[in-house]
């Protein structure tokens, strides 16, 4: 298989990143319930997040960093766009017969200290997940796509976390509290990733074949802004 050059993107790449920006945006809603896991709290976010780092595994593997730059980018302004909405929606008078106006406040309105460490946080992550899989394909190539994965989501992830705990509740917990909740975040993203692994693995395989392609960025550029380079 060829790295395919064609400025064009196919039905199943356009799938795949129509579900990663679903997956993002569910997750910051999720993200307001706080949930209960043996004797864990996380939150609801959790159940729904790591999925987008392991399509980014997936179309970074399949596609290339290049296509991976541009799904990230739709991830970026989805979210941007909701949150933007949100806010919109919620500074709206409320009609007066309707009784659900706390409950929307306290879903859609992300305070914009969270919003912003959110999409920082995701971009930066997201950007780094991608960059991790395509240096590492460049030398592995076909072989040790299962370290790839987990290596790549475990820099993303961590990258995420350092930024969006301490930008959302720096000053707002104790350090040791902050830095215990960020570290039990990446390890359950992890192994999240390690317990999909066997799915992924497939997905990508069909993916190749049905495709036709298997990008190697050999001459790729990583700066994150050439959007228009696919």
């Amino acid at each position: 298989m060829q790295e395919n050059s064609k400025k064009t993107v196919s039905v199943s790449f356009m799938i795949m990143g129509i579900l990663f920006c679903v997956c993002l945006i569910a997750a910051n809603l999720f993200e307001t319930k706080i949930v209960q896991v043996g004797s864990f709290s996380m939150t609801a976010g959790f159940i729904v997040f790591p999925i987008s780092y392991i399509l980014n595994d997936c179309i970074a593997e399949v596609w290339g960093f290049r296509k991976a730059r541009l799904i990230i980018w739709m991830g970026f302004l989805m979210n941007f766009f909701v949150v933007t909405m949100g806010g919109i929606a919620v500074a709206l008078p409320a009609a007066p017969f309707w009784e659900g106006d706390e409950a929307f406040r306290f879903v859609f309105g992300l305070a914009p200290r969270i919003a912003v460490a959110s999409l920082t946080a995701f971009l930066i992550g997201s950007f780094l997940n991608a960059w991790v899989m395509s240096r590492l394909k460049l030398r592995d190539k076909e072989r040790r796509f299962a370290w790839r994965a987990i290596l790549s989501t475990l820099v993303g992830e961590g990258a995420d976390s350092l930024i969006f705990f301490p930008m959302a509740f720096g000053g707002l917990m104790p350090i040791h509290e902050l830095g215990k909740l960020m570290l039990l975040q990446v390890t359950a993203k992890t192994l999240y990733e390690v317990i999909a692994l066997p799915l992924t693995t497939r997905v990508v395989r069909y993916m190749k074949r049905r495709e036709g392609v298997d990008a190697y960025d050999t001459n790729v550029s990583y700066n994150i802004f050439k959007i228009k380079e696919l």
